[in-house]
């Protein structure tokens, strides 16, 4: 079950429903309907708080991913579907609030779209020699190289932290959100 690549989800429930094997493939949508509510609330936070002066509507969401990954942290290992379905929600709410890096869309939790984009770039640089082309190249290509450390840092801590190991996403989220206060006040001619 992934909690971050639906269309794996759709394809191995359409694959139980197949085998009419009913039990599993409810299991295979329960996260495909988290993340789609999870897509839903970030749209309905970016509403309801777009004018606030105090966060940014994208600090809450932040906040938000950092309270249900804790909470994910102290569930035990028989609760493994519990954490994916909030770990689901909490990949849609990061998808949709963060979706451009210097004006090139990007995605946060996956990597498919981002090699397809740094590839299609690199390309067109080395075909153009266009600069523009070279830097949306190094900045996917950087994004693909963080995601990968983050991978190898999470397989790392989890041998050590067991299910705690989430705990240090939350660490980083955190450290996210006060780097939103820090970019409002630069922009804001507060620095």
């Amino acid at each position: 079950m992934f909690a971050n690549a639906q269309t794996g989800n759709i394809v191995l429930m359409g694959s139980h429903l197949a085998a009419r094997e009913w039990n599993m493939a409810v299991r295979y949508l329960a996260p495909v309907l988290a993340f789609a509510g999870g897509v839903y609330m970030a749209e309905h936070v970016k509403r309801l708080h777009r004018q606030d002066r105090r966060f940014h509507w994208r600090q809450l969401i932040v906040a938000i991913e950092i309270l249900l990954l804790f909470v994910v942290g102290f569930l035990p290992q028989d609760m493994n579907m519990a954490a994916n379905i909030i770990v689901s929600f909490v990949c849609a709410l990061q998808v949709n609030a963060f979706r451009k890096i210097k004006g090139s869309p990007y995605a946060t939790t996956m990597c498919i779209g981002n090699l397809r984009s740094a590839t299609e770039n690199l390309y067109w640089y080395r075909h153009t020699g266009q600069k523009d082309h070279r830097d949306k190249c190094i900045r996917y290509y950087g994004v693909i190289g963080i995601f990968a450390v983050g991978a190898v840092m999470g397989s790392v801590l989890t041998a050590h932290l067991r299910e705690r190991t989430i705990w240090v996403s939350c660490g980083l989220l955190l450290v996210s959100f006060l780097i939103m206060f820090v970019k409002e006040d630069i922009e804001g001619g507060h620095v």
